[in-house]
């Protein structure tokens, strides 16, 4: 059985878990904050909160992992997936794997709360004739080969052909966190 007003936050940022914290305790929820899969273990061994917030890429490992933990853990807990750098296979894969919505930070709590009250998808979200672009194609491609790697700049760039302070580089430019 889930505590439904609790919230687990799983950020390495303290500072932005804390500013997370402090905006849900605002709105009467108990937030509970750990940074990564070992910290959730403990916590989802004394409690099962109704809410989650996931950060997607984590000092150590994936926040996807956590999305996994969690939706064995209490299948019906509405998690989100908040992340400084989207992309569509995060995106499909976080959904596949337990999380109810995906948001690109920034994204404040009123937009959390909204995430956590969709159960379904929007078929009026407009469609775009907008052509994706190469900048976007190779975004795509690094990001795909992040995940592969589980964050590993050396092998990503090994795996995409690239050297690793090139990697580097374009990872910086998009600002990756």
């Amino acid at each position: 059985m889930s505590d439904r007003n609790t919230l687990l936050i799983v950020e390495d940022d303290i500072t932005f878990a804390r500013a997370l914290r402090r905006s849900f305790e605002r709105r009467d929820y108990e937030v509970v904050t750990c940074d990564g899969l070992e910290g959730l273990r403990k916590e989802l061994a004394s409690a099962t909160p109704g809410f989650a917030v996931v950060d997607l890429k984590l000092a150590r490992g994936s926040g996807l992992e956590c999305v996994k933990a969690l939706h064995a853990h209490d299948p019906h807990m509405r998690i989100v997936v908040l992340t400084g750098f989207a992309s569509i296979i995060t995106a499909v894969e976080a959904i596949k794997l337990g999380a109810c919505h995906y948001l690109p930070k920034p994204s404040n709590t009123n937009d959390i709360i909204a995430a956590f009250g969709k159960s379904g998808g929007d078929e009026t979200v407009p469609l775009t004739r907008r052509p994706t672009s190469i900048k976007n194609l190779e975004w795509e491609r690094i990001h795909e080969a992040l995940v592969d790697a589980e964050f590993n700049i050396s092998e990503t760039a090994r795996r995409l052909g690239m050297h690793r302070r090139t990697l580097a580089r374009k990872l910086e430019k998009w600002r990756v966190k």
